[in-house]
């Protein structure tokens, strides 16, 4: 199993841009499909972003879609979430997680589709 760092987390007015990275170590990380998700306070975690092994599929949830960016460097072991237009709402641990080989047809991804994660990095959007 691969493992997982986050890093880049901060605190950001509203409108403002962050970038999050997740540097992966332990396997071959082109075996892996990456996604983002995001756990506000109060609320379940929350799919964001998904990347395929490949790189060439990305998916959004529809609420970041024109937002949030997810791309990944091979040859960096890393994926990174871009945040542009930031809002107070996106406030929250955000955490990346990873499963070999996984997509899904309906590109409805759950926590339980990828079995390795990050610790999590907190963002903090002001108003």
């Amino acid at each position: 199993q691969v493992q997982l760092v986050e890093s880049g987390g901060g605190l950001v007015q509203a409108g403002g841009s962050l970038r999050l990275s997740c540097l992966a170590s332990g396997d071959t990380f082109t075996n892996y499909a990456l996604g983002w998700f995001r756990q506000a306070p109060g609320k379940e975690r929350e799919f964001l972003a998904y990347i395929s092994w490949t790189g060439t599929q990305e998916y959004y949830r529809n609420s970041v879609k024109g937002r949030f960016t997810i791309f990944r460097d091979d040859a960096k072991n890393s994926v990174y979430l871009q945040m542009n237009s930031l809002k107070p709402e996106d406030t929250g641990v955000y955490y990346c997680a990873a499963a070999r080989f996984q997509y899904r047809v309906d590109n409805n991804y759950r926590e339980s589709d990828f079995h390795s994660w990050g610790q999590g990095t907190q963002v903090t959007v002001s108003s």
